[in-house]
């Protein structure tokens, strides 16, 4: 036996997470799915993607680079030539843009954090408009800034924004405004008006804009827009406001990960910092991909459109009719936002309707206790599978 056979065993308590990380919301969205794992037949409405894949000359981008061997390292803020084309498309839509103001990212979630890495520390005071996407309101959180938010309101006309209520709670110690429009989870589209109210209000008190703006393209507003209102319309290139963007939505690029961002001149270098320190670059052939979207991609935008706006219309009738169920179609997105019997509880009544009638709806507290009382329902699919989902969950209102 040795000396160190007398030595007390030493104890150890099981390492954790930061508390700021601890302290994040788990996804109540992949709640639901989890619990749906293992049941057959389950129509699932939860996530926001469509049912159909990405376009086949999209596709054939990625693959003739791939063949080609474009599989290594490019530019911080990508390549060249689809920076060139976002700045001609956003041009196109939102006046003009050079490529100094463009960066592309690894996906549009990629780009918000790297949007909060820039202009937000530890302390400082963020206003986020909601319900919300929780990634939006949790990212400034992971970087130890405090969230306050404005929620929507819900009314005979559907989710409005209390202008009033907005513009008071940017006070000049805020350091950032979050605004996602057209809004996920509600559909909510902010308005021109209400832009330009609290673009000025931010330009006097100095307060940073984040736009997340990845659904500009699926709008249902005025006629003829090819796009719902953006700050991009209203502010020059060089001031406080970061707009995101993503090739997910307008073009069914979900699983590829590229977004961009547009950004003062200002941040451009040191953005190039951050995108070195997250992720170094996109992948080279996704990038082909995003720019034959671009390049190619406007007449499948406006058929997709097309049919979202259809399907929107055909579920919200659809829902209309049962009983007890409030919906209003919405002018942006791809979502229904809507109130059913149960849904006070919204997170145990979309377990249950996954278990009791296969239909995978999203809480609307997943979107925060501002979405409590609501459900999500992402309409970007077959209409025979909307008749579907809504059959079943007449039966289940029944029961």
């Amino acid at each position: 036996m040795s000396d160190l056979d007398d030595l007390p065993v030493p104890t150890f308590s099981v390492p954790g997470a930061r508390d700021a990380v601890r302290a994040l919301r788990a996804s109540q969205i992949r709640e639901v799915a989890n619990a749906g794992f293992g049941i057959p037949d389950v129509l699932p409405f939860w996530f926001g993607e469509s049912d159909r894949v990405t376009p086949a000359f999209i596709r054939d981008a990625a693959a003739t680079a791939l063949a080609k061997g474009d599989t290594f390292y490019t530019h911080n803020l990508g390549i060249a030539p689809l920076r060139e084309a976002i700045a001609r498309y956003v041009s196109d839509l939102h006046g003009a843009t050079s490529v100094e103001h463009v960066a592309v990212t690894s996906a549009g979630v990629n780009a918000l954090m790297l949007a909060a890495q820039l202009v937000v520390g530890a302390g400082d005071r963020v206003v986020a408009v909601t319900p919300l996407w929780p990634n939006l309101v949790e990212i400034p959180r992971i970087l130890g800034a405090s969230v306050e938010t404005v929620a929507l309101g819900y009314g005979e006309r559907g989710w409005a924004l209390d202008l009033d209520r907005l513009l008071a709670a940017l006070t000049p110690d805020t350091r950032l405004l979050l605004v996602n429009s057209p809004n996920n989870p509600t559909g909510w589209v902010m308005t021109r008006d209400e832009q330009r109210a609290v673009l000025e209000h931010c330009r006097r008190h100095g307060i940073w804009i984040v736009a997340d703006e990845v659904y500009e393209r699926l709008y249902y507003g005025e006629p003829g827009a090819r796009t719902a209102p953006s700050f991009l319309d209203l502010a020059s290139r060089d001031e406080r406001l970061i707009c995101v963007n993503s090739f997910s939505k307008a073009w069914l690029m979900t699983g590829w990960r590229l977004g961009w961002m547009v950004v003062p001149r200002g941040l451009t270098d040191d953005l190039g910092k951050l995108v070195e320190y997250n992720t170094s670059c996109a992948p080279s052939f996704v990038q082909q991909a995003g720019i034959a979207a671009i390049e190619q991609g406007e007449s499948f935008t406006h058929g997709l459109v097309a049919d979202l706006r259809a399907s929107r219309d055909h579920l919200a009738r659809a829902l209309s009719a049962l009983p007890g169920v409030d919906v209003k179609a919405p002018a942006g997105a791809m979502y229904l936002f809507f109130s059913l019997p149960g849904a006070r509880h919204s997170l145990a009544l979309c377990k249950s309707l996954v278990r009791g009638a296969g239909v995978g709806l999203a809480p609307g507290s997943a979107f925060g206790p501002e979405g409590e009382g609501f459900v999500r329902w992402c309409y970007a699919c077959d209409p025979a599978r909307l008749d579907a989902g809504v059959e079943r969950l007449a039966r289940h209102l029944v029961k």
